[in-house]
């Protein structure tokens, strides 16, 4: 268990994220879990709650906590967006972002994956093939598969054999990495069956396959996203949605 040390009240709150995330980390506090609240946090590093606010607002916008109203904060990732060159980790509302980056997967993956069935070789169809059956073994294992769906997209950029494709890398992992933490396994079935019907359409050399099945697989994911926050905004109060609006607009 995770032993906890006062720590200096004027220590930043910078500081504090880190004690906070290291606390994640070492109790453990699994995905899907609930954190202490403002108060027991407060007590437990010796600071006060506006220290600990900032620490936990600091997380959210890492992509690691969810603020969820009347409920709690949860952890929804241990792996931070700080893989992120182009700045997405600025950005407020993560279902907004989630969205916005949907939009430019549509744009690009699925001629990507067009790409990849035209150009893959024959080992690299078969390392695909081996990335698409470890994420679905991480799946079905109830393990975090995030990383490992990270690179299973990454791997069809590169069979594209396009250089300017993979610079757009970036993109891809943190849209895959940001939709992961928001939706916690609620696709799972469709995942499964669109990672492989990208799979075996890249095998085939199907590149009309291929790119059929990746908007497929994208479309299911933007219609979860879209369902959530339809209902995130059925729970929201006006008052809570005009100080979202407020801080989006910063």
């Amino acid at each position: 268990m995770y032993q906890f040390e006062k720590v200096n009240k004027k220590l930043l709150g910078s500081q504090v994220e880190d004690e906070l995330m290291n606390f994640i980390l070492q109790e453990p506090v699994k995905v899907g879990e609930k954190i202490p609240n403002e108060f027991e946090l407060a007590e437990r590093f010796g600071v006060g709650r506006s220290t600990i606010r900032e620490a936990v607002k600091a997380l959210v916008s890492k992509g690691i906590l969810e603020v969820r109203r009347g409920s709690g904060t949860y952890v929804i990732s241990t792996h931070s967006l700080e893989e992120d060159p182009l700045g997405f980790a600025r950005f407020q509302d993560r279902y907004q972002l989630a969205l916005e980056l949907f939009e430019v997967r549509l744009m690009l993956e699925p001629e990507i994956a067009a790409l990849a069935a035209g150009s893959a070789t024959e080992e690299e169809r078969k390392r695909l093939n081996e990335l698409c059956d470890e994420v679905e073994k991480l799946y079905r294992e109830g393990k975090n598969h995030l990383k490992k769906d990270v690179e299973f997209h990454t791997y069809i950029a590169k069979c594209s054999k396009n250089r300017v494709v993979e610079t757009l890398i970036p993109i891809i992992n943190t849209a895959v990495m940001t939709f992961g933490n928001l939706t916690h396994r609620k696709l799972m079935k469709e995942t499964i069956q669109t990672h492989r019907a990208v799979t075996d359409a890249i095998q085939k050399g199907d590149s009309t396959g291929a790119r059929c099945a990746m908007i497929m697989h994208l479309t299911y994911n933007r219609q979860m996203l879209m369902k959530m926050m339809e209902e995130r905004e059925a729970q929201e109060t006006p008052g809570d949605r005009k100080i979202g609006e407020a801080q989006n607009t910063e």
